[in-house]
């Protein structure tokens, strides 16, 4: 299918070791260097759990806040595991931004960093649009300073971070997505600049996560709704909107970690109790406010019942998904929608969400990992030896 903009290179994944399918915290761990790449030079003296919170919390909207918050939760909860089930010291460390100013005191020989900085919203991006954010800066930075870190690197969170590259690679890499656009203003949407986009659509920020700005009427079937749709989310989130046809069907999650990438099992989202199709859709309601409707009535199912010969083209699709946008090494999350017979992907989400109520740790844990180990054998693809943990 055609897009607006022409497709920019990206690498592919080579093919490198599985990791290893660990059975019990206790369990004695083969040689690191037989698991998970080249051994570090000595074992780390301490985890860093770094993670991104704002200096001035008040300033931040209520729907921002709700995300960032989870993500301060999240780092307690890794730091609760990490400091229960290591022998090394394990600091928590926050940052609104400037990283390398909270790192000076812990050498990079010396520590290994859990990295779940994610950039504040609201406060750190000046630019949404600009394909190196604060996410994949800090993943470069602690990069440049010789930190072994966990998850993405910098290159997968800057083509991920924005949606219509992100798209443009995945089409040049020959999966299947829905026909799209970005537009910068509502005056740029005419019938000429959206051909081949067929109604209904969907209207998103093109560099938001956590389904910032996907509410009730984010999905529009004419041309002049569009347009308002368009210049409400391009002056609320001040970056472009991508626009991308609608796929009414069935909403497919695939967690992956791992280098080679092994996909968890599969994950279903209900969407059945919301009503009309153009409602059936993971809004910001559904994926955070408690209370909603929505999110009472949009349950998951791990691992989803699906024939196995759709989900092999499920995860084979995810499988390419990944290798496409670089993500070796770290863990993420493939959206996907089936109709049909055709499996289209929407978004490639490098460092996922792993609070541990969060879709990929139920993944993890359809997959026999219960949270502890799940963080541990994310903080394993580090190259940490595993002898130094106990249970």
């Amino acid at each position: 299918m055609n897009s607006s903009a022409a497709p920019p290179s990206s690498e592919q994944a080579p093919a490198a070791r599985a990791p290893r399918n660990e059975a019990a915290l206790d369990e004695e761990p083969p040689p690191c260097s037989a698991t998970c790449g080249p051994a570090a030079p000595r074992p780390a003296r301490g985890i860093l759990v770094l993670y991104s919170q704002s200096d001035t919390p008040g300033q931040l909207a209520p729907r921002e806040g709700l995300a960032d918050a989870e993500t301060v939760a999240t780092a307690q909860a890794v730091f609760e595991v990490l400091r229960q089930h290591t022998d090394v010291d394990v600091q928590l460390v926050a940052a609104a931004q400037h990283v390398e100013r909270k790192l000076k005191a812990f050498p990079p020989q010396d520590y290994v960093v859990f990295n779940l900085f994610e950039g504040v919203d609201g406060l750190v991006r000046e630019d949404a649009d600009d394909p190196l954010d604060e996410e994949a800066r800090t993943a470069l930075t602690l990069k440049e300073l010789g930190y072994r870190f966990t998850g993405a690197d910098d290159c997968a969170l800057a083509l991920a971070v924005n949606k219509g590259q992100a798209k443009a690679a995945l089409e040049a890499g020959g999966v299947l997505t829905p026909p799209w656009r970005v537009f910068a203003c509502g005056d740029e949407v005419s019938e000429a600049s959206l051909a081949g986009v067929p109604f209904p659509v969907i209207v998103k920020p093109v560099a938001e996560d956590s389904s910032l700005g996907i509410d009730g009427n984010a999905v529009v079937s004419d041309l002049a709704t569009l347009r308002d749709r368009v210049a409400h989310i391009t002056a609320d989130y001040r970056q472009s909107a991508l626009v991308e046809a609608f796929i009414d069907g069935r909403e497919i999650n695939a967690a992956l970690w791992g280098d080679p990438p092994q996909v968890l099992p599969l994950a279903e989202v209900s969407l059945s109790d919301l009503g009309a199709p153009e409602k059936r859709i993971v809004s910001f309601a559904a994926k955070w406010e408690e209370d909603s409707f929505e999110y009472k009535h949009t349950p998951v199912t791990c691992p989803a019942q699906l024939p196995e010969e759709l989900a092999e083209r499920i995860r084979a699709t995810a499988l390419r998904a990944w290798q496409i946008t670089d993500c070796r090494g770290g863990y993420a999350r493939v959206d996907m929608r089936v109709c049909g017979e055709e499996v289209y992907v929407l978004e490639v989400n490098p460092n996922p969400s792993i609070a541990p109520d969060a879709g990929f740790a139920n993944c993890a844990r359809a997959a026999g990992f219960d949270y502890p180990h799940m963080i541990l054998h994310i903080l394993s693809m580090t190259g940490e030896d595993l002898h130094v943990y106990h249970s």
